[in-house]
Formats: C-alpha cells, sequence, structure tokens
C-alpha cells in the first residue's frame, strides 16, 4: 500500500483527539522556509495578520489584528515558546478564539510547533503541529479541533506558497 505522504503534498498523522499534525513539501530550501516562519513580518503576510513591526522572540507575546476577510475582528496573540533556527519555532495560543464576548485568558492554550527537514534537491519538508486540545473546555474543543484541522491544511497551502515565491 502506498504512504499518503507520497500519493500528496500535504500528509496527515493517525487521528488523535488532543493534536493535530500536518506536513508539506515545501519547493526552496529549508532557509527560506524558515525566514517565512520565523520572521514575524513575513508570517503574517502568509497567516494573515498584521505583525509589521513585530518580532518572534522566546518568552515573548506577538499580537497584531487578523487580516483575513470575515475575521477582522480577531487578534492573533501568541507566546513565542522555543525558537531553534532553521529547525524550530514554537508558541502558545488560544485557539479558535472566534467570539469578542468570551475571555479566553483563563483557558489553557495550546502548542503549536513548526518543524524543518531538509529533503533532496533543496526542498523541505515542514511539519505544524498543535497538541493540547484535551485541555480546552468541552464545550468547545470538538468546534476547535475541527476548525484547526481544516486551518492548518489552509495555513500549510498558504506558507509553501510564500516561500515558493
Amino acid at each position: 500500500m502506498q504512504n499518503s505522504t507520497m500519493r500528496s503534498q500535504t500528509s496527515e498523522a493517525a487521528v488523535s483527539t488532543d493534536r493535530i499534525e500536518r506536513s508539506i513539501v515545501v519547493q526552496s530550501p529549508r532557509e527560506r522556509v524558515w525566514n517565512a516562519l520565523a520572521n514575524a513580518e513575513s508570517f503574517g503576510t502568509w497567516f494573515g495578520a498584521d505583525l509589521k513591526g513585530k518580532h518572534f522572540e522566546p518568552g515573548q507575546r506577538t499580537q497584531g489584528q487578523i487580516t483575513i476577510p470575515d475575521m477582522e475582528h480577531l487578534t492573533f496573540d501568541v507566546i513565542i515558546e522555543r525558537i531553534e533556527p532553521k529547525t524550530l519555532l514554537s508558541y502558545r495560543w488560544h485557539p479558535c478564539p472566534g467570539d469578542c464576548a468570551v475571555d479566553y485568558s483563563d483557558e489553557p492554550r495550546t502548542l503549536v510547533t513548526f518543524t524543518l527537514a531538509d529533503l533532496p534537491d533543496s526542498q523541505t519538508r515542514l511539519t505544524v503541529v498543535e497538541s493540547g486540545f484535551d485541555d480546552v473546555h468541552p464545550q468547545r474543543r470538538l468546534e476547535v479541533f475541527r476548525k484547526n484541522t481544516a486551518g492548518w491544511t489552509w495555513q500549510l497551502e498558504n506558507v509553501k506558497r510564500h516561500a515558493e515565491a
């Protein structure tokens, strides 16, 4: 049986209730993909957030308005967890904080981790893992998990286009 990674450029890991894992092959060298991730302004361009003048630094909070149509009322709000140059970027955030009337500050943040790996011919495997959904409030957990599952597939295509341009 052929591996799903070979049939499609975007692959999915086994289903879990606590984590989402997605990978994509980017037709660019690792340094170019890294710059799309680690430079906050570049990240905002493909992600859909106004992060002009912002930086990613471990232990620091980075915020900016979402620029995705019909989502402009939301704020991109992350706390950078780890940066390992050209290898790993991780942050914590409140997943799908879609209701401006709700205070999500008491809800645990999920952990988003991007990792990069070299592939032949100056290609890069980009993997994103978001974990910690089992700690999200039970009334929101299934919807947040569903939305972010689709969202990461879409966002990986966005970063791929950005890094390959």
